[in-house]
């Protein structure tokens, strides 16, 4: 058996440096993504599950209450000021007692950009305030307390940010 090599012989040596690389390349992607998972999302939807599963049979029937009030919410966001207003079945504006309402932004998967906001109440009953949100998908909740309800107002919706406007 001859023990010299030939030029662009395939060795056992080639094979090892191949395999370490494609592991190394597969283990660093694996290592990044994780991390970036880890970062951007907790995995925690409720603190705890318990106290909410105990709370889910009040939230639903305050839902359904609201619900059957039949009343319509307009919400715009534009040039970095969210606007929203309440209106009854009749289409007249809702009686709030509190001048302030609070906007809560839940980032669709980024825990770390959610943010709130105070609107204030303005004279023709809508409520204002200043945001500053990056363009994406947004969950927007609104809570607000209203004269004859036994628990704040919300509501909940989804949004679209382009250019810093609801799309």
């Amino acid at each position: 058996m001859s023990t010299t090599k030939r030029k662009g012989e395939f060795t056992g040596r080639h094979m090892l440096t191949i395999m370490v690389v494609f592991f190394g390349v597969v283990i660093a992607v694996n290592l990044t993504m994780a991390f970036m998972a880890r970062k951007s999302w907790t995995g925690t939807v409720v603190d705890n599950t318990y106290v909410a599963s105990q709370e889910f049979n009040t939230r639903v029937a305050e839902g359904r209450a609201q619900a059957a009030l039949g009343w319509d919410s307009e919400l715009a966001i534009s040039d970095g000021v969210l606007t929203y207003h309440l209106t009854d079945a009749a289409g007249e504006a809702v009686v709030t007692p509190a001048d302030t309402a609070t906007a809560n932004f839940r980032h669709t998967a980024y825990e770390a950009d959610d943010r709130s906001t105070v609107l204030v109440r303005q004279p023709d009953g809508t409520f204002s305030g200043p945001v500053d949100l990056p363009d994406g998908q947004w969950i927007v909740e609104i809570t607000t307390e209203v004269r004859g309800l036994d628990h704040p107002y919300r509501d909940a919706q989804r949004i679209t940010l382009a250019d810093g406007a609801m799309k």
